[in-house]
């Protein structure tokens, strides 16, 4: 199964780096795993309701373009369905079940574009709180280790 991440913004800070490189390494046990990158859009702090649509849609734009339109695309956003460890891990092995790749969608710092969450075939959200874009990258990460750690029926700590 190959699973690839798509996302708005580089790491920044090390300790993202680090984090995300190192679940990324124990991914590829399970998996082909693959991070890709758009750069986000500069736009000044004080954006209007239009301006912020701009940005999205420009960001939009550049993680569409990476899409294979075969893939299985899975956007995080706030309103999407919430699942426990159990269930991700239950509908991440559907998906590798029926032979299908899976493609995740994170949008810069003002979310994603309504094209990008229209192409998604699904909607993932990791938590009812606001997550900033690159810690939302870090907890997607552990939780698609923990979800094949619990497909192989290994052990990881609860």
């Amino acid at each position: 199964m190959n699973i690839t991440v798509l996302a708005v913004g580089k790491l920044k800070d090390r300790f993202f780096e680090e984090g995300c490189a190192e679940y990324s390494k124990r991914l590829q046990r399970y998996c082909t795993f693959t991070v890709r990158e758009v750069p986000d859009e500069r736009a000044p702090e004080e954006l209007s309701p239009a301006q912020e649509e701009q940005v999205k849609a420009r960001e939009g734009k550049r993680l569409l373009s990476l899409l294979d339109p075969k893939d299985h695309v899975i956007a995080l956003t706030v309103t999407g369905k919430a699942y426990t460890s159990e269930g991700l891990a239950a509908r991440i092995g559907a998906l590798r079940d029926q032979g299908r790749n899976v493609s995740f969608l994170i949008g810069g710092s003002l979310g994603l574009s309504k094209e990008a969450v229209d192409r998604a075939d699904e909607e993932l959200s990791l938590s009812k709180l606001t997550l900033p874009h690159r810690l939302a990258r870090l907890v997607l990460l552990e939780q698609l280790y923990r979800s094949w750690k619990i497909l192989n029926h290994e052990t990881y700590h609860k």
